[in-house]
């Protein structure tokens, strides 16, 4: 073969993964241009049962924009899709704390473990809480301090199946302690996930959330009544592309998400026929569509810094998180360390969120 085809070959090869990391890069800018200009969202801030599950899971999270449902390389993201528990990098503790406003908390313990070459198990709790809570009669005047918390405990399992196809799925029982005089709630919900690597560099995901997850509320003990909160059913479509080498890495997400809601309306009584008012309920379904976003980069062989945007599209830019971070790996004697600090905005609070966590590899 004479040597110029040879070379224009060798050309062709070599521009091939830069071509397609232009490709995905043009998917990404499609992606927030289409969640942006969609349909308005109906609701501005995340109000539904389990909310504080879908606010991240540790800084390393936070700072790409929980945007995890592809990344190959974040050991956290288990949580985000069951189906990359398999890639962990080793066995791992992760202790993860947030510094939040108004008595606001949030904190992580979460334990991850290789299965044999083609599996992995991800396990721990979450857990936020607010505290310092003024309570009052219905005089307005005060009675005790309060205090909320709610939990989530989870146990993820991913496999490869095939060499570029891994699947997964988690079990999470969900805990809400709200008053004394309202009891205890409980719920199991389930998420689905699925990975393909078309290439190397690039991984793409399918994730299904809180399948079945429901409260079920009896608030008698304070002058309610029974009630039914369905957790939001999350279905999310994930992108990971590195670049550079890998120094680079874009992620991004598209979430669509379905919620009932019940409303109640009180029909004015009728005497004699009505003794007392009747209340009419009735359900509506609310969607939601989100977009996710996150960057980041090797300074480094053992600094990242790194970038995201959660919420892009929900109330336009009123309701977007922007975060920023790094993550920092550090051995000490024998022990691998791993610390990662990320900073989000919060949307409709002016303090930031600092997220700290520290990763201890055995």
């Amino acid at each position: 073969m004479p040597m110029f085809m040879l070379r224009a070959t060798e050309s062709a090869r070599s521009s091939a993964p830069r071509a397609w990391g232009a490709a995905w890069i043009g998917a990404i800018m499609g992606l927030l241009i289409g969640v942006l200009a969609s349909t308005p969202p109906l609701v501005a801030q995340d109000t539904a049962a389990g909310a504080f599950a879908r606010m991240g899971a540790d800084a390393q999270g936070m700072a790409l924009g929980n945007a995890l449902g592809a990344s190959p390389e974040a050991d956290v993201a288990a949580l985000y899709n069951p189906a990359l528990a398999h890639q962990a990098s080793g066995q791992y503790l992760s202790l993860s704390a947030a510094l939040m406003s108004f008595d606001r908390e949030l904190q992580l313990a979460a334990f991850n473990t290789p299965l044999g070459p083609t599996a992995g198990i991800s396990a721990g709790v979450l857990r936020a809480g607010v505290g310092d809570i003024d309570g009052r009669d219905i005089n307005g005047s005060p009675t005790e301090t309060l205090s909320t918390n709610e939990y989530a405990l989870f146990l993820a399992f991913g496999n490869q199946f095939f060499d570029r196809v891994a699947a997964g799925a988690t079990l999470k029982f969900y805990i809400a302690d709200l008053v004394d005089e309202v009891s205890t709630v409980q719920s199991l919900g389930v998420d689905l996930g699925l990975t393909y690597t078309p290439r190397d560099g690039t991984t793409l995901g399918l994730a299904v959330s809180d399948l079945l997850a429901t409260y079920e509320w009896e608030t008698g003990g304070v002058g309610g009544r029974s009630a039914t909160d369905t957790f939001p059913v999350r279905l999310r479509v994930s992108g990971a592309q590195e670049l550079l080498d890998g120094n680079l890495m874009l992620l991004a997400e598209y979430e669509a998400r379905f919620s009932e809601r019940e409303q109640r309306r009180r029909i004015p009584r009728d005497p004699p026929v009505q003794p007392v008012d009747q209340i009419a309920t009735s359900s509506f379904q609310i969607n939601e569509s989100l977009g996710r976003v996150g960057v980041r980069y090797r300074l480094l062989d053992v600094l990242d810094v790194r970038g995201g945007a959660d919420r892009l599209g929900s109330n336009g830019f009123e309701g977007w998180k922007p975060s920023a971070g790094f993550g920092l790996r550090q051995s000490v004697g024998t022990l691998n360390l791993r610390i990662d600090y990320a900073a989000v905005v919060e949307p409709y609070v002016t303090d930031l969120m600092n997220v700290l966590s520290i990763r201890i590899y055995l």
